[in-house]
């Protein structure tokens, strides 16, 4: 067999959420920050935390547990901001902590059950296990296109 069809390597930031492990593509990533209060904007989605100055631009800041649909949790301190790029769009992501960055081959991803998203785009690229420990992957223009859409 031609070692030309090695799978490639891919670089995921893993971070929490109600006791719950997601992960991003390091490459959407621009930086991580700590929690910052965000200013609240009218008629936004009840997920949209509002809006934050990064270095002089406005960046909007997404609960991502809420937009995920997972329990509600008080906001401290500890929460950080992970600011990605999706195309030419800039947000701001809250979850409740960052972990690690993880190398693995494409091979290991596997892709969610087909019951998950039935009604609606599903928001979870792949699923990998490390360590006994289930990451999902999240599908960062899928989470990133709603905002959009809802803000229009």
């Amino acid at each position: 067999m031609p070692e030309t069809l090695a799978t490639q390597t891919v670089e995921l930031l893993t971070f929490k959420l109600s006791d719950q492990e997601y992960s991003l593509d390091i490459m959407s990533v621009r930086e991580i920050r700590g929690w910052t209060k965000a200013t609240p904007l009218p008629h936004a989605p009840s997920f949209m935390r509002g809006v934050i100055n990064l270095r002089g631009t406005v960046l909007p800041v997404m609960d991502l547990a809420e937009r995920l649909g997972l329990p509600p949790k008080e906001h401290s301190d500890r929460h950080v901001i992970i600011v990605v790029k999706h195309e030419d769009t800039m947000t701001g992501l809250l979850v409740d902590a960052v972990s690690d960055i993880i190398a693995l081959e494409e091979s290991d991803l596997q892709p969610p059950p087909d019951s998950v998203g039935q009604n609606h785009p599903t928001v979870i690229k792949s699923l990998t296990l490390i360590d006994n420990r289930m990451i999902r992957v999240l599908d960062l223009p899928n989470v990133i296109s709603i905002v959009q859409s809802d803000a229009a």
